[in-house]
């Protein structure tokens, strides 16, 4: 057990039972009363976001995290099948480990996956960026292109992402896979 001042964000902590990651975490000491610490968390079984306040003398169960580099291979029914790639052993990753970002997976990716001490995973990390083709998308008329509008673009893997005008089927785009949106066009 670890003191809540001790503990960062991007931590892993066990609260209520459940493993939850520290996406943010702010000392607050308002007028007369009490310090606490606000966090934010995220329940990695679920996929919740949970706001919580820490007294500042709170003790919190630190998890002890392994992170390994895999590689996607396919897909199999509701599970990613990953590749370690020192010892070539395959696992199975349910898809609410990966969570939203499952959409941008393609064939041959490296992630890394975090283990929990007992073994368990308990997220898997996506590249900050990821570059797909667009295979779908409506073009764009001389008009369209004078605008500074989006328009809907499915991707290779399956995935919808708003896209500028410009962008045409066959394009490669790179995208953010926190959150979903369009960066920018990769010239090739």
């Amino acid at each position: 057990m670890v003191s809540i001042s001790n503990v960062s964000k991007g931590a892993i902590i066990r609260w209520k039972g459940e493993p939850h990651s520290i996406e943010s975490l702010v000392h607050r000491t308002p007028g007369n009363l009490r310090a606490f610490y606000q966090a934010s968390m995220k329940n990695l079984k679920t996929g919740r976001n949970v706001e919580y306040r820490f007294s500042a003398t709170e003790q919190v169960d630190v998890i002890v995290t392994e992170r390994k580099k895999y590689q996607y291979l396919y897909r199999d029914g509701e599970d990613y099948v990953m590749m370690d790639t020192e010892t070539f052993d395959q696992i199975n990753v349910p898809e609410v480990a990966i969570g939203s970002a499952s959409r941008f997976i393609k064939d041959a990716v490296m992630v890394d996956i975090v283990f929990a001490d007992d073994g368990s995973i308990l997220e898997v990390e996506l590249p900050t960026f990821v570059e797909l083709e667009v295979t779908e998308t409506n073009p764009a008329s001389k008009d369209d292109r004078a605008t500074s509008g989006t328009k809907p673009a499915i991707v290779e893997t399956g995935a919808e992402v708003n896209v500028p005008m410009f962008i045409q089927t066959g394009s490669i785009i790179r995208i953010d896979t926190r959150s979903g949106e369009y960066m920018d066009r990769v010239k090739k």
